[in-house]
Order: C-alpha cells, then structure tokens, then sequence
C-alpha cells in the first residue's frame, strides 16, 4: 500500500556555497532515503531551500559590499548548482524570501497568538556598539554559566546542552568582530514553551526508535523549558503581523522560527505550483503520513522541540488547548534523522579556517556518485567521522571501480563478446539459483535499512551481492567455455542477471551509474531521474524571479524489485563506470584541497 512520505530536508544559509560537511548531513541520506522511497512505491515529497533571513546574510553581504537580497540570490543559485550537480531530487528546493513563505509564516504565528502560545516581554537584547545592529544570540559567544565552557553560543551551549541566553554568559562577545555588545531593553515576542512541557514530554516518550544521537540529546530538552524569543531588532525578514508591530522598520522574526516553517510553507508552494493548491494535505492533514526529518546533529533542538512545539500550538493541542489554525490539524514529525559531523583532521569544516572541501571542486574533479558513495558508507552516520583522501581514493578504487565496475563491465563485455546479446540460460546449475536467490533476497534486506535510514547497513548489504558475484564468475569461469556454450551462456546470463539487481539495488546511492548500466544492459528511458534548476516568477511578488529545484520523478524506471532481464535484447560494448584514482592522492589530495591526514 502506498504511503505519503515526507522528506523535510534542513534549509541551508544563503551566505555561501556548500562544502561536503553540509551535504553529508542533511543532502546525500535524504536523497538516498527518498529515491528508495519512491522505488518502493511511497507518494514522496522532499521540499527544502535556502535560508535567506537573519543576520548570517547580513555579515555577508556587508563583507561583499551587496544588499541582502543581492546576496541571497547570488548564493542560492550557487547551492542550486552543487545540489542539482549531486542529483538531489527535490520535488521543490526553494527559498525563505518568496511571498508565499512569508504568508505562510505570518499565518502559523497568527494561530500561535490566537491560542496564547506567544507573549509578548521586554527583555536585554545584544547590540554592537559599532554598528548599532542587533546581534542574534548565536552570534554572541562567552563562558556558559552552568558548565563553564568557554566557547558558548548565546542561544545554547553545546557542550552542556543547555539552553541560555546571550546576556547571562560570562565574558561575552561578538563572533562578528571580537567587541563586547551592548545589552539593551527591547519588547519582543517569546514562544511559551514551557506551555508545551506535558506535551512534548508525552510526545518526545513514544519516540523509543529513533536514533541513538537523537533519543540522548531530547531527554534533556523538557528539563529545561524556557521561553525562547521569535522576533528581533533586524531590517531582514519576515514582517509581524500585528498591529504595532508590522510597520516598525527593525522588528522581523527570528530566522529560526521562519526557517523552521519552511518545511510547511515550500509544501504549499509546490501544491500551488503543480495545479492543486491544496495537494499538500495528503502530506500534512493525513494521519497515515510520515514525515521524516534530516539534519545535523546541531539542528536537533529546533526539530525535536521547537518545530512540533509550533505545530501543537497551531493545532490546539498544547498544554493551553486552543483551535486549530487555518491548515488545520497539521502532521508533527515521525522520526529526526540526525547525523553527525564530518570533520577533517578531527575538526569540523571551516571556511574562514581555510579547511573546507567544497562540493563544486569535489564534483568537477570526481563526480557525484563517488561523494555519494562515500557519505553513505564513511559518513558521519551515527558518530563523527573524518574525511581522509585515503579512505576516499581506497572506497573509490577498491570498491566502486575493482569491485562494481569491475564486475558490470565483465559481464556485460562477455556476453557482448560471444553472443552480442542477453544470452538464453539452456544449462543452468545449482550455484546459477544460489546466487539468484541472494540477490532477490538482499531486496528485504537492504530495503528495510533503507526504511530505516541504516544507510551505512544498507550499502553493505548491497554490495555483498557484488562480492558474491564477482566471486561466482572467478569460480564459474565462463571465459574457459568455449566448448560448452550452453553454460557458458548461462553463466553469463545469471551474471547480468545479478548485475541488473546491483544496480537496482544501488541506485538510490548511484543514481548517475545506475542510469548508465539500465542503458548498458539495453534499456532505453529514465532510470533514476535527475532534479532540474530552474528560474520561475514567485507566485505573489511580482516581477521577482527565483531558482528552484524540482524534477518529474513519475516518469522513471527503477523499482524496488528484482527484474527478470529479457533474453535476447543486444548489448554493446561497455565503458569504464569508475575511473581509478591514482593511490598518491591519497597523501595529500588534489592541489586545491587542504591536507587531511
């Protein structure tokens, strides 16, 4: 039975182009999880987009000399092109400044208020004295009160978990130029989470199955409920729709409230975009959906607090009651798929550090399936993980190029060679069914990691049926038949046979390869269909023109089965799928690239 899937993919910030930490959270397992998905026959939507509010667009643009808006747009057309280039299938990726997302946002709060889930409070807001702009609590940096670690953002302290506020740390600074800011009063309006204490705690307890990462961070979440700040003093953003509030010029809402909508608001964009304005609700009023939420390991908190904190409030349904809002009953998350980080050399990816790989050199120089591959099978999964040209050239040359390739190319090379065709199995033998059966039999197995985002399990299991294979071919040795045809043909026939399972069964890592051995094999048509970039006029301002993501995925091929390969159909000689790399950049990768041994 078909279910609606929703794959809500975290919103990256549109002040620069996305380096491989970026993507090995929160792009390569959602797209590997959504084209299993629709392999599996699941309805899915996988929407996400570009933050563009807030101040992190503001520091930039000031560095550059650009508005904010000529900022975002400059950077979200470059995180179009990296995304499009990994063959992220987005259904839409598109972005917070459209008219439809600020509707959208100022509707959700609306119901927030009206229920009593937000008040307003005069509080210390931070400001630097240089610039007279509100500095946002995570740009402020100090000693944590509770824990004492020197390092704390003035919104949360990662070490100890904490949440905090950017005038009770010790020492504080600005991470945007060293000075010490400014604490002024300012009225701003707080989302009352401790108005949702019962429910999300009640909630948070049936989340037994999600990963471990995720299940150790949230038990500390309803510990401390305090309530947190959705507007700010700022000139960029989405407006308050109140009176009083929504003509003053430096009252916005806080980027993370608006990002966090984003989910909700490009699902109801894409339902205006194809024709049925109110095709979203499958996804979002349909209690038989599921939605599953891929991040960072620092994005836990707005996904397992804040965003089903804001759907309880717009649903009636905290602690306070309430009705519901304009959507309606609106569909809270089913699993936070959290990895976590990528480093390099036992740190996180840094830009302004100089120690960052970033994916438009990563693809001219290797392509999209090998980054892929590695980030499913090497990723920061469950733990982090460091990135080493090492480990990056062996998983290349030794499984992907010797194993997989090796072993689509032979197969395919024999059988064109001796009978130009997908050869008639007139001798088939025991071990020809032995390995037929493991191959359909990976289906269930590598499937139900898939469903589970166990991308790591799921590629390994996959790639065991390669191993199998190739190890069947060695002990068959067709090349030696000559003077038995017959089994030679079969032998050959139960390696493409095989093969065509592989590559289904790696599709969802390999989408690019995968089309090439569908047409290899000869088939013609879409395999695994690649997401466009395209530019189209927003919905409700006129004369603005924004890129987005999107692709007909209806119309491809792959299916999560094992599909008998048709007798007689011709084949031509293959190309190489993999291009060994050569072992010495290893040492210190490509000359663009910083060391990371």
């Amino acid at each position: 039975m078909s279910t609606p899937v929703l794959t809500a993919v975290a919103w990256p910030y549109a002040n620069g182009p996305r380096h491989i930490g970026h993507v090995s959270g929160f792009g390569v397992p959602s797209d590997v999880f959504s084209r299993y998905q629709r392999m599996a026959g699941n309805r899915v939507l996988m929407v996400s987009g570009t933050d563009e509010h807030g101040t992190p667009i503001t520091v930039q643009a000031d560095k550059e000399g650009l508005t904010s808006q000529q900022t975002a747009d400059k950077y979200t057309r470059q995180i179009g092109n990296d995304l499009q280039g990994l063959g992220l299938s987005y259904d839409l990726f598109t972005r917070t400044t459209t008219g439809n997302h600020a509707d959208v946002t100022q509707q959700i709060f609306l119901a927030l208020h009206r229920n009593g889930y937000v008040v307003p409070k005069t509080t210390r807001g931070a400001i630097s004295p240089s610039t007279g702009r509100t500095l946002p609590d995570r740009y402020v940096e100090g000693t944590c009160p509770i824990c004492g670690y020197d390092g704390a953002r003035g919104d949360q302290c990662d070490n100890c978990g904490n949440q905090l506020d950017a005038a009770e740390l010790i020492n504080p600074k600005s991470r945007i130029n060293g000075e010490t800011p400014k604490f002024v009063e300012t009225e701003h309006y707080f989302l009352d989470l401790p108005a949702f204490t019962k429910t999300l705690g009640d909630w948070l307890s049936t989340k037994t199955d999600w990963r471990p990462n995720v299940l150790n961070f949230t038990k500390n979440l309803i510990d401390d409920m305090r309530p947190r700040p959705i507007t700010r003093d700022l000139d960029w953003g989405v407006k308050i729709p109140l009176d009083g509030w929504r003509d003053q010029p430096m009252k916005r809402f806080y980027v993370w409230f608006d990002a966090v909508i984003g989910y909700f608001s490009a699902s109801v964009e894409w339902a205006r975009r194809s024709g049925n304005p109110d095709a979203w609700q499958e996804w979002w009023n349909n209690a038989d959906a599921r939605s599953y939420y891929f991040m960072g390991k620092d994005n836990i908190t707005f996904h397992a607090q804040i965003w089903p904190a804001l759907l309880f409030g717009h649903n009636g349904e905290g602690d306070k009651g309430g009705e519901a809002g304009k959507y309606g009953k609106l569909h809270l998350p089913d699993e936070i798929v959290s990895s976590e980080f990528l480093t390099m050399s036992g740190s996180k990816f840094s830009t302004s550090r100089g120690r960052v790989i970033y994916v438009e050199d990563f693809l001219r120089d290797f392509g999209p399936d090998t980054l892929r591959y590695f980030i499913s099978v090497a990723g920061p999964e469950t733990q982090d993980t460091d990135f080493t040209w090492d480990e990056f050239v062996r998983r290349t040359n030794f499984e992907l190029a010797n194993e997989w390739g090796n072993l689509v190319n032979r197969s395919i090379s024999m059988a064109h060679k001796n009978v130009g065709s997908i050869p008639r199995p007139e001798a088939p033998a025991p071990a020809d069914e032995e390995l037929k059966a493991l191959s359909r039999k990976a289906f269930d197995t590598v499937g139900g990691h898939l469903a589970r985002s166990r991308f790591k399990q799921a590629a390994g299991e996959a790639m065991r049926v390669v191993t199998a294979a190739n190890k069947y071919l060695s002990d068959q040795e067709p090349w030696k038949l000559k003077d038995d045809p017959a089994r030679r043909d079969s032998v050959l026939h139960t390696a493409l046979q095989v093969v065509s399972d592989a590559n289904t069964l790696l599709t969802p890592f390999l989408p690019h390869s995968a089309q090439k051995i569908h047409e290899a094999l000869g088939g013609t048509g879409v395999w695994a269909a690649q997401p466009e970039l395209k530019e189209v006029e927003d919905l409700d301002i006129a004369g603005r023109v924004n890129p987005i993501l999107t692709g007909d995925y209806a119309s491809e091929q792959a299916k999560w089965e094992s599909k008998p390969i048709e007798v007689g159909v011709p084949l031509a000689k293959p190309s190489p799928l993999f291009t060994k790399l050569d072992p010495e950049l290893g040492e210190n990768g490509p000359e663009w690239a910083p060391i990371t041994k």
